[in-house]
């Protein structure tokens, strides 16, 4: 109403409202006020006790409502009228005419209309409509026929359950309908209603298709959960809104569902097996180079059009040198898929007749978040494979066209083996804010992108568990014993080599006697700048020089591009603390001769990846043996750095007893040897 909705409220609760407070009267009634009456109203007073009591319970509990109404309002600067209606005030066309007029009145002014049936006066609801309208039995009803006769634009009809179920909600296995065509109806199975006032979910269908048939948007509820209106209007998928077309496609959660099936699937099959997928699909990907290419391409113009550039460009274009990488990562993990799940790690002999083995098994179902980077569609999913984790992918719209055909690709190897549904791809922004809710489906989520989308997903994710990194801010650390060539050779590559990716360099730092015994440091900047790096200053760099670079906006910044700060440290203490400071936990590297001074360097250092005179880019699950990665973590629990197939597998214990018992270990007459065995 503040924000310049024009907004009804048709309300129930006066019956409800009223039987607390004549429930009360009618106890003392009973009991004391009998005592002191001369007359015996004993029988009266049963029988009305049998009765529902809703004609005194509206008339009495009508005041107190009314005043709840107006209290809460008034928080908020908005005056409330209440408009009482009988049914008969919709036939009757002068009567009828006299209340829209004063609704609109209200609305007018500014007030919101509070409408409600005066059930004191009101015959009990009758079935069967009239003239092709709907019969006015409850509030709903009611809700949907003011919602038609004002043309409004949307009817929120509120429940106490979070929408429209296949069959009732607390039904084992009762599916929740985001999407709802009345001409379905016929597939639902209703419950018992509510004791409360005179509607039902079944009353709530029926009268929703109504004002649906009639042109007006409505959705079903929970008028329980915070913010639910507000949510609705700006168009979050909330409750259940009925639509007058069949949908087509898989709702999110069906996916989701399909991926836990999948999932187990995968977990079936033969490890020779998941790596035959592996390496079906690496061919289908030379295979269809051609139209591959093509598909980025049309992305890519695209996204020109629309004015992308820098790192999320460069990010979402292929190569040839792209796809034979990415081909030979995907040998690579089909190579070491062998020994993934099911693999014994540790063995147990826990007595003469008791062994426990602890095995590994997939943690289940990931959902991995990416913008751009279309060819880590096939690196995830290949590791979800070889894992045997159900996977569903979720893309930027910029590669729409690159994903959708590398997806075709995925979904034919999978294909082979029956597993098709293991994997699958979502869209939209509303299907992603559905997807961080179904904790009973989804295990983990992996976000790979922006600083800003990752941090989204972590702020939204209330009960999945997300990994890996907002930033990537990495350092390379030239310490005083470092060989000018190497340094030089390292902090460019470090940098030029991919800009964009989350393992380049930003942050140079710099032993202060580079600046004053050797020519080092400016061979090092003069690399950069030949490589059309720009350099900004730290602060002590620029206290140093007179006529020094550009001062760096902050020493934590990750720029994502071709450039870099440049600020000079005394010690390799200094440049420890200066990352722990600044650092994002991603990699850190040391350019030095001095082994003592590394081993320090790698000791201290907190970061998710330690280097030793090697590039910061070294920092990838292919560079490192992995095949690929889902993601570079910098948490520290579970996985830490690129996370391959181990970061992606957990573990269940098996246990082997002949007829043990606990009682009988507590007695004595069995003892533990918690022997240790060999795991082969």
């Amino acid at each position: 109403q503040n924000s310049g909705a024009e907004c009804i409220l048709v309300t129930s609760g006066a019956v409800a409202f009223g039987k607390q407070k004549l429930s009360q009267e009618l106890l003392m009634s009973m009991s004391m006020r009998e005592t002191l009456s001369s007359v015996d109203r004993t029988s009266e007073l049963k029988s009305i006790a049998h009765n529902e009591l809703k004609r005194p319970n509206a008339a009495v509990g009508q005041s107190g409502l009314m005043a709840l109404y107006e209290a809460m309002f008034r928080n908020y600067g908005i005056l409330v009228g209440q408009v009482l209606v009988t049914k008969q005030d919709f036939k009757n066309e002068n009567t009828r005419e006299q209340l829209f007029n004063t609704i609109r009145e209200l609305m007018a002014l500014n007030i919101i209309p509070v409408i409600n049936t005066n059930d004191a006066v009101s015959p009990p609801p009758q079935d069967g409509a009239e003239d092709g309208s709907l019969n006015i039995t409850d509030n709903d009803s009611l809700a949907s026929t003011i919602a038609v006769d004002v043309n409004a634009d949307l009817a929120i009809l509120m429940s106490d359950v979070e929408g429209i179920f296949d069959k009732p909600p607390k039904e084992e296995g009762a599916k929740l309908l985001h999407y709802f065509n009345p001409k379905n109806i016929d597939q639902l199975k209703f419950g018992a209603k509510s004791n409360y006032g005179t509607g039902g979910m079944e009353s709530k269908v029926k009268s929703a298709s109504h004002a649906l048939s009639n042109g007006c948007s409505v959705v079903i509820c929970n008028g329980m959960k915070y913010n639910t209106i507000r949510n609705i209007v700006a168009g979050h998928n909330v409750g259940t809104m009925f639509v007058p077309i069949e949908l087509e496609g898989t709702t999110v959660e069906v996916l989701a569902q399909n991926a836990r099936m999948g999932s187990r699937k995968l977990c079936s099959l033969a490890p020779e097996e998941r790596a035959d997928i592996i390496r079906y699909l690496a061919t289908l990907l030379v295979n269809h180079e051609t139209d591959i290419m093509a598909a980025n391409q049309q992305d890519l113009a695209n996204a020109r059009a629309m004015g992308v550039s820098g790192p999320l460009y460069d990010r979402l274009e292929l190569s040839r040198g792209k796809l034979e990488s990415l081909c030979a990562g995907l040998m690579q993990i089909a190579d070491t898929s062998y020994n993934n799940v099911g693999k014994v790690i540790r063995r147990t002999k826990i007595s003469d007749t008791l062994e426990v083995e602890q095995k590994t098994l997939p943690i289940g179902v990931l959902m991995v978040i990416f913008e751009s980077r279309p060819d880590a569609l096939p690196q995830v999913a290949s590791l979800a494979i070889a894992s045997a984790n159900g996977l569903l992918l979720k893309g930027g719209k910029e590669a729409q066209n690159t994903n959708a055909m590398l997806m075709r690709l995925v979904k034919e190897a999978l294909g082979r083996y029956g597993c098709g549904d293991a994997i699958s791809m979502v869209s939209g922004r509303n299907e992603v804010s559905e997807l961080l809710k179904l904790d009973q489906y989804i295990d983990l989520i992996i976000p790979r992108g922006s600083n800003d989308m990752v941090k989204s997903i972590k702020e939204r994710s209330k009960s999945i568990p997300v990994l890996g990194h907002a930033d990537g801010i990495c350092h390379v650390y030239l310490d005083r014993h470092a060989d000018p060539e190497k340094a030089i050779k390292i902090v460019t590559d470090s940098k030029t080599d991919y800009p964009a990716a989350c393992n380049a360099m930003e942050t140079l730092l710099v032993h202060d006697s580079l600046l004053m015994e050797n020519e080092l440091f400016y061979q090092v900047c003069q690399a950069l700048k030949k490589a059309k790096v720009q350099i900004y200053s730290g602060p002590r760099l620029s206290q140093t020089l007179t006529f020094g670079p550009p001062k760096a906006e902050k020493l934590s910044l990750e720029y994502g591009d071709l450039a870099c700060t440049v600020e000079v440290v005394s010690s390799v203490d200094e440049a420890v603390e200066h990352i722990h400071k600044y650092g994002s936990g991603h990699t850190e590297v040391i350019v030095t001769e001095d082994e003592d001074t590394a081993d320090k360097f790698l000791g201290c250092v907190d970061s998710a990846c330690v280097f030793h005179n090697a590039s910061s880019r070294f920092a990838d699950g292919f560079r490192l043996g992995l095949g690929a990665e889902v993601g570079i973590s910098t948490g520290r629990i579970h996985a830490r750095g690129p996370v391959g197939v181990e970061g992606l597998l957990t573990t269940k214990w098996v246990l082997k007893g002949t007829d043990d018992t606990a009682s009988e270990y507590s007695r004595g007459e069995k003892s533990f040897t918690h022997l240790q065995l060999p795991t082969n």
